[in-house]
């Protein structure tokens, strides 16, 4: 008995992904980046919370979706042929059950902070839904991703003020670039695997571009941080964080420009540290400010 329930729950935290959490990681920056821009320091101890633990319940609920989708091309793709889904070890009853269950936790949270994020969250859900159905019908779905990621920022914005920046908007079109470009990484991975399937992705409409495009997609990204960073006058620390960024976006070029698949879900995974890199450096710019004004 006790061996089945850990089993079952084994498979549970794979259909939800928590055995893999680059997908947290990359949903959680820019929601960290949201939160300290809108509080110019510390965000709310509250917010804070809510907002890591909802990134975690969401992420875990979009991929749910995600393979509740595609339970019919996993199989298929080399990939995902031994999720949980496309084995048969979770039926698709258990996934809708459990992915009811995620929603129901993602609005107490919600439900915890005030009017104006309860109506952007209820905008993001079909964001998060709609985006698994695209590959099918939607030449381009990376870019929706890189808005479903991003709507934690005006959430974040909303939730510290109570009334939305035009910067939170203009750091959601950043991450967007930033979404193109990393999930474009991990699309190469499975591009001969999408293509026989009839899917679509970036990385299939690029073509031999499909570099070109990545490298294009993470200079937008900069530029647009550092259009933020000189509009909300942050200081050398934050430029530092971009400038560190952008060296491993370098690092990617070198290992996603001979295609092969492993480079290319290393070159994907190195995202992380992008992340991690323009937020150290915009937390630590926004603490030494705050100290400054202390002393």
């Amino acid at each position: 008995m006790i061996e089945t329930i850990k089993h079952r729950l084994d498979a549970y935290e794979r259909l939800m992904r928590l055995d893999k959490p680059i997908g947290i990681l990359l949903l959680l920056w820019p929601a960290l980046w949201g939160l300290w821009l809108a509080a110019y320091a510390f965000p709310d101890l509250d917010n804070l919370l809510i907002f890591i633990v909802g990134v975690v319940v969401m992420r875990s609920f979009g991929c749910i979706v995600n393979d509740y989708a595609d339970r019919g091309f996993d199989p298929h793709v080399e990939r995902t042929r031994e999720r949980p889904l496309a084995t048969g070890e979770v039926s698709a009853y258990e996934a809708v059950m459990l992915s009811v269950f995620l929603l129901l936790l993602a609005l107490l949270l919600v439900l915890q902070l005030n009017r104006l994020t309860v109506i952007l969250a209820f905008i993001a859900l079909p964001l998060a839904i709609v985006y698994p159905f695209l590959k099918r019908v939607f030449a381009f779905p990376q870019a929706w991703l890189g808005i479903a990621f991003g709507f934690s920022i005006p959430m974040a914005f909303a939730a510290q003020h109570g009334s939305l920046m035009t910067v939170a908007w203009v750091l959601m079109i950043a991450n967007m670039f930033w979404a193109i470009a990393y999930d474009t990484e991990y699309a190469m991975v499975d591009r001969e695997d999408d293509a026989k399937l009839g899917l679509k992705s970036s990385a299939i409409l690029l073509g031999r571009y499909d570099v070109a495009g990545v490298m294009i997609a993470h200079a937008l990204f900069l530029l647009v941080m550092l259009a933020v960073g000189y509009e909300r006058q942050l200081g050398a620390l934050y430029y530092v964080g971009l400038a560190a960024a952008a060296g491993l976006m370098g690092y990617q070029y070198r290992l996603i420009r001979g295609r092969g698949r492993e480079d290319c879900f290393k070159a994907f995974l190195n995202n992380n540290w992008v992340g991690l890199a323009i937020f150290a450096g915009l937390a630590l710019d926004l603490f030494l400010r705050v100290r400054m004004r202390w002393l």
